[in-house]
């Protein structure tokens, strides 16, 4: 990596940093607020509940002050024992919904106009604009029980009571006529099919009737019988026949098949026949088929001695061809007798045939009427039995109707009217309640529009940079009793830690390369202390025996000569003009080892002075001469100075101030420094909260007590 043309170390990449637009959708995002934080908002912005709280408050009170008294009436409805009749004629109600359904309807507005209209006129007071008065209903069930509670809310007490015994006897008249309406419409609706159900019954009695007119029940129940039976034997001859036709087709098919292929050895196309009724004296054609085989064998035997032509030979061959011929006669003849007993069984089969055919009508017929007389019964079963069922739920309806089986009576009628504070304490308490609401809601909201820094654990939450030091916050400086800046015995302790601590971080800086010594301090906005921590980081430095240079860069409204007691001039701007040397600019009367280079006189455009050649020829000296170069510049918001001198340094610290410095305004500011190439060493958390429990160092002031001298 090249180095810069000043031979100043390299600045490492800083950490990635986004446009304030985006650095605001990322912080709503990843930023929530903190609790201890909204606390802080709270001890600081303590008046802005209180407000609230008293204006809900007094509003509230001003509403129940203007607002008409209250009177409350109670009233009690429990539900009573009901007589069960046997034949259930009773109505009924989803019992799981029953009560939530009575309280409902206690409150539904047709009840309550019917409660209004039900009061004489003169006893329904008016409100100012001459309108009926209003009344509220409440109704609760008691818990475990079946009783419900009725309550009327009015400005007058006498109305309140009277109104709510009128709705009490209006819900119990309303259920009345309802049920007496339910009753007659259920007792039309039975009545018709009563006469309905009677003139289907009596038009199936009549089907009946003619029936057996012209049929008699129990013969046809026989004949259906007799013939199912008869027709069952002939399907089980059929049955048999087809059979027999079947085994006489086979024995003509062997028949045929061993004629064709002159196979007379064998005695199989036989065997069928002999069981056949035509077949007659099997003997003989048993002996004449066992001749000629005795005849073939023993032609065969001699055939291995004799020639063909030898007179035994011949004589065998002779008798041979007579028994073939004679076998042949009788496979005519069983050929003739097997046509003639196959035609007699097919005339058998269908004979058997049409009789099964007129028998099968025979028994749908007889069926078919069985069927339709037990039909035309069943009919007369099913009506009568819906009949009967309907005369008795007619009967139980109607005896129904007369018996009273309201199941809610009135157990306390309306009590005298009583004054009750209750809706005007609930006012009360949610103005209050809505008061503080709103005054912690703008806390909130304040809180989080707010992105300035509270603690330390935010600063590392927000800024990704190396935190290098915290100088707490001294009570004393806010009233001016105490100088901001370092002396000799400091008896401050934790203040004078402080800044060895970042002497000590500033000395053993994990960096790359050479130990920074130009530094450069600056910070996002003006008043967040960096003329102050840049004049005490200097003196502690030099305190540790370093030769510091100390250099107020901030040529617009320097002041670091008012706390060092130094003068202002001539200074840094005398320099930068001219070529004189820069020893007679230095002072050196403040302490040892630290000399001071004040601001200068004010000039026109004192920025174009850190551009010139000047500048680096002044750091070039400065480096060679002292261990530390403490430059204080202008707030990086203020002017472009400080991000013109950053790039030249080999170090930039930057101040945060506690309860001051926005994170938005730090995060730009430092994606500023790192887009101009500076090296930033890390953030100084200035006046930091002593008492948070983020911050933990040189609280043990008995270490820093001094023994007195003997």
């Amino acid at each position: 990596m090249e180095r810069p043309p000043n031979n100043l170390p390299v600045p490492s990449p800083g950490p990635e940093y986004y446009l304030p637009s985006q650095m605001g959708e990322m912080e709503a995002q990843a930023s929530p607020v903190h609790l201890k934080r909204l606390l802080g908002f709270l001890l600081k912005f303590w008046w802005i509940p209180v407000i609230t709280l008293l204006l809900g408050s007094g509003a509230a009170v001003a509403y129940v002050l203007k607002k008409p008294p209250t009177f409350v009436s109670h009233g009690i409805m429990w539900e009573t024992a009901k007589v069960r009749l046997p034949d259930g004629a009773l109505f009924s109600e989803d019992v799981q919904t029953f009560l939530g359904t009575q309280m409902e309807l206690l409150k539904s507005t047709r009840l309550r106009q019917a409660a209004f209209a039900r009061l004489p006129t003169n006893a329904i007071p008016v409100d100012a604009d001459r309108k009926p008065m209003e009344v509220s209903i409440k109704v609760s069930q008691t818990p475990k029980s079946s009783m419900l509670i009725i309550q009327s809310s009015s400005a007058d007490p006498a109305f309140a009571r009277d109104y709510l015994d009128a709705l009490m006897s209006e819900y119990l008249d309303y259920k009345k006529i309802i049920r007496k309406t339910i009753s007659g419409d259920t007792l039309a609706s039975i009545s018709s099919q009563v006469s309905n159900t009677e003139r289907e019954l009596q038009e199936h009695q009549d089907a009946w009737m003619s029936f057996q007119r012209t049929n008699n029940y129990a013969v046809l129940q026989e004949e259906s019988t007799v013939a199912g039976g008869y027709l069952a034997r002939l399907k089980t001859q059929l049955s048999d026949l087809q059979l027999e036709a079947r085994l006489l087709q086979a024995t003509a098919f062997n028949v045929a098949t061993n004629a064709a292929g002159n196979t007379n050895s064998s005695l199989d196309w036989l065997q069928p026949i002999t069981s056949g009724p035509a077949m007659a004296q099997p003997s003989e054609r048993q002996t004449a088929i066992k001749e000629l085989e005795l005849l073939r064998m023993q032609r065969e035997r001699l055939s291995k001695y004799l020639r063909p032509k030898h007179p035994k030979i011949a004589k065998l061959d002779v008798d041979i061809d007579r028994a073939e011929k004679l076998l042949d006669i009788f496979r005519r003849q069983s050929h003739d007798q097997l046509a003639a007993s196959r035609q007699a069984i097919q005339l058998k089969i269908e004979n058997v045939i049409a009789s099964i055919q007129e028998w099968e009508s025979k028994v749908t017929e007889a069926n078919s009427r069985v069927a339709e007389a037990e039909r035309l019964k069943q009919n007369i079963s099913r009506g009568q039995a819906v009949y009967e069922r309907l005369v008795a739920l007619l009967r139980n309806v109607d005896i129904s109707r007369s018996i009273d089986q309201e199941t809610l009576s009135v157990l306390e009628p309306a009590s005298a009217a009583e004054r009750t504070y209750k809706e005007e304490i609930a006012i009360c308490g949610f103005g209050a309640f809505v008061g503080l609401a709103v005054g912690f809601g703008i806390v909130l909201l304040i809180a989080l529009r707010d992105d300035r820094f509270t603690s330390v654990v935010e600063v590392l939450e927000k800024i990704p940079d190396e935190l290098v030091g915290q100088v707490p916050n001294i009570p004393r400086l806010k009233k001016g009793k105490s100088p901001l800046l370092l002396k000799d015995g400091e008896a401050r302790h934790m203040y004078l830690e402080s800044y060895r601590n970042l002497r000590s971080a500033l000395l053993f800086l994990a960096v790359e390369g050479a130990r920074p010594k130009l530094i450069l301090i600056t910070s996002a906005l003006p008043n967040e202390g960096k003329s102050t921590i840049s004049a005490n980081l200097a003196r502690t430095l030099a305190q540790g025996g370093a030769r510091v240079l100390l250099v107020d860069g901030d040529l617009r409204k320097g002041a670091l000569h008012e706390l060092l007691g130094l003068e202002r001039g001539p200074g840094l701007s005398e320099l930068l003009s001219s070529s004189e040397n820069q020893e007679n600019y230095l002072q050196t009367n403040c302490m040892p080892n630290l000399s001071f280079v004040g601001c200068g006189r004010r000039t026109g455009d004192p920025g174009d002075l850190f551009l010139g050649a000047r500048l680096e020829e002044l750091l070039g000296l400065w480096k060679a001469q002292y261990d530390y170069v403490i430059i204080d510049s202008t707030p990086v918001f203020a002017a472009d100075d400080a991000t013109t001198l950053a790039p030249k340094m080999d170090g930039t610290l930057f101040v945060v101030r506690n309860r001051f410095s926005g994170a938005r305004e730090v995060q730009e500011a430092l994606a500023l420094l790192y887009r101009r190439q500076a090296r930033v060493l890390g953030v100084i958390y200035n006046r930091a909260d002593t008492t948070s429990r983020s911050y933990y160092y040189y609280k043990h002031a008995d270490y820093y007590t001094r023994e007195k001298p003997e």
